[in-house]
This record gives structure tokens, C-alpha cells and sequence, in this order.
């Protein structure tokens, strides 16, 4: 559906302005909460927080609460969104405020990103004592074979592979399995575990969840355990999930539902503080999976963490070509 010429004038107006179109670059780079703007822009949290009311009024951006945090986003549809991103494609990369934004953001990523990666470091060796103080461990693998099925799988892909648990869990099933991690510190203990389970089919690799440099549907099995929380952009690492998914193959997505417990965020480096079915329904895109299940798996104590598992089942080739 086309805009009208109504329309079309009060997204450009609510874009039309300098510090509202900054925002709008930056928000096509990642979801980002007000106070980074705000760190981003050198600008109060009441003034920024105006020009993000006024540009979600116009339907340019979406905003979500996440527990104390309030992030924001670009509309991912839509011919408001399309017009925005066509304005945002033309500018100039060399234009210096644009520059001086990047930089500043990079500089936000790179502390982040420092202090995440000593904070896996420090906890690397203890990092299943960790999880297991929220959730309860046994019965989340439970839950997790039952959704990835007996196999055999040809390739089974771990994004972000942390210990090396769902490579031990589910390694035995597979005929070729990958682990991925960012953190040196928890692949040396991924392979010590690999290794100790006889599993000479897992291969450990240092790599990115967001360009892991695999081809198009390399993998008929890939699991994301508990890591969307942690990143930047959980949207991205989903999409780039749902890239190296074969054609019938399955895409399983654990971590939690939406909590507010706000100390995971201080003391243990959660950026995301758990995520919707609906959220989840969204990133893995349009007609890419024929069903999406959902386990629900509920805390043992008032104060504890409900778990999630997505499994996803990727349309066959033939599906998809008909459809």
C-alpha cells in the first residue's frame, strides 16, 4: 500500500530534522537502549527521549521495554519504513557528524565488548555452576532432544558454543558438528569436554554468531543455547541462524522469557533480559519455516528464570518453490 502525499509529509517532517535523522542512522546499525543514544548523541536522556517519542509516533521506530531499559529500533515494514531507508541510503558516509556518531558508537561496542569478554574469561571455568543457579540444567536437555529429534543429523551447528554442552548433548546424534565461540577461554574448555566424550566428529572454531563465514544451509541442525541475551543485536544473530539452516532442517532457540531481573544485567552482562514468542516469530522471518514450537519450561522457585525453547523446522526446498 502506497503512501499519501499526507503521509509521506509527516514522515519526512518527523525525520526532518538533524538530530532525529542522526538517530535514525544509528538505529539502522542496531536496536540501541536511550542512555547509549543518548552517550552516542552527547545529549540529555529528556531531550533525546522527545525526539524518539515524536519518531515512533510517525511510525519510523519501534520502542520495547526490557525490564528497567527501554531500547529502540527502526520499523522493520512498511512504506514509512521503506521511504526512511531510502533517505538513510542516500546520504553522504563522509558527512562528519555521521562519522562522529560511528565513532562514537564503535567506541560503545568496543567497552561492551571488553567487558563481556572479561567477564567470560574470569567466570569461563565455572560458567555451567553459573547457569545452573537459574535454571535447571537437566531438565532444559530434556526438553532440548525431544525438540531436536533421534537424527541423524549430517551437520549439527553450535552458534556461540560457550563449554561445549550442546555439543557433548547432542554430538552423539550428529555425523559432522560445529562449534562456534568468540571466547578462547571457553573453547579450550569446549574442546577439553568434546574430548573427554570421545566425540572426534565436533570440530571447535573460533568465530562470529553474526557472519559466521558458513554457506547458505550448511547445517541440518542448529542450536542457539543461551546466548541471544548477551548481544547487541539478537535480531541479526537469528537471521544469520536462519541463513545456514538447510532446507528441512531445524533451527532450536533457547534462552528466556521476559523477567526483570535487573542484576543479570549489572553482574552478569545480560544485555536482553529474555525475549517473546512474538519477537522470536519475527526474526526468523516470513514463509522460511513451515511450524514453530514452543516448550515453556517454568522456574523451580517464585524467583527464578522461566526457560523457552524455539524449535523451528526450516520448509523443505519443494515447499518453499511451490509456495
Amino acid at each position: 500500500m502506497k503512501l499519501k502525499a499526507s503521509q509521506a509529509v509527516e514522515v519526512l517532517r518527523a525525520a526532518g530534522e538533524p538530530t532525529r535523522l542522526r538517530i535514525l542512522a544509528l538505529l539502522a546499525r542496531e536496536e540501541l537502549a536511550v542512555l547509549e543514544l543518548c552517550g552516542v548523541l552527547d545529549q540529555s536522556q529528556p531531550r533525546v527521549s522527545r525526539h524518539l517519542k515524536l519518531l515512533a509516533e510517525a511510525g519510523l521506530v519501534e520502542r520495547f521495554p526490557d525490564g528497567a531499559w527501554v531500547f529502540y529500533r527502526l520499523t522493520g515494514a512498511g512504506q514509512a519504513g521503506g521511504l526512511i531507508r531510502e533517505v538513510l541510503d542516500r546520504m553522504d558516509p563522509d558527512d562528519p557528524a555521521l562519522i562522529r556518531d560511528a565513532e562514537r558508537l564503535s567506541a560503545v561496542f568496543a567497552e561492551r565488548a571488553s567487558v563481556a569478554s572479561d567477564y567470560f574469561a574470569r567466570n569461563a571455568a565455572r560458567w555451567d555452576e553459573i547457569r545452573s543457579l537459574y535454571i535447571a540444567e537437566g531438565d532444559v536437555e530434556d526438553a532440548i532432544l525431544r525438540a531436536a529429534g533421534p537424527g541423524p543429523y549430517r551437520r549439527l551447528v553450535d552458534l556461540g558454543s560457550g563449554t561445549g554442552r550442546m555439543l557433548t548433548l547432542l554430538g552423539p546424534r550428529a555425523e559432522a558438528a560445529l562449534g562456534l565461540d568468540l571466547s578462547q577461554q571457553m573453547l579450550n574448555i569446549a574442546r577439553n569436554h568434546v574430548w573427554q566424550a570421545g566425540l572426534k566428529v565436533c570440530e571447535l572454531r573460533h568465530g562470529d554468531i553474526f557472519g559466521t563465514r558458513l554457506p547458505d544451509g550448511d547445517a541440518d541442525l542448529v542450536v542457539v543455547h543461551q546466548v541471544l541475551h548477551y548481544l547487541t543485536d539478537p535480531a541479526a544473530a537469528v537471521k544469520e541462524a536462519v541463513r545456514i539452516t538447510a532446507p528441512g532442517g531445524k533451527l532450536i532457540i533457547v534462552d528466556f522469557a521476559p523477567h526483570k531481573l535487573e542484576f543479570l544485567r549489572e553482574q552478569h552482562q545480560h544485555r536482553r533480559l529474555g525475549f517473546s514468542d512474538a519477537e522470536i516469530r519475527r526474526w526468523l522471518g516470513e514463509g522460511a519455516f513451515a511450524d514453530l514450537k514452543v516448550e515453556t519450561l517454568p522456574p523451580a522457585r517464585d524467583a527464578g528464570l522461566t526457560v523457552k525453547i524455539w524449535t523451528a523446522e526450516r520448509a523443505a526446498a519443494q515447499q518453499r518453490s511451490a509456495a
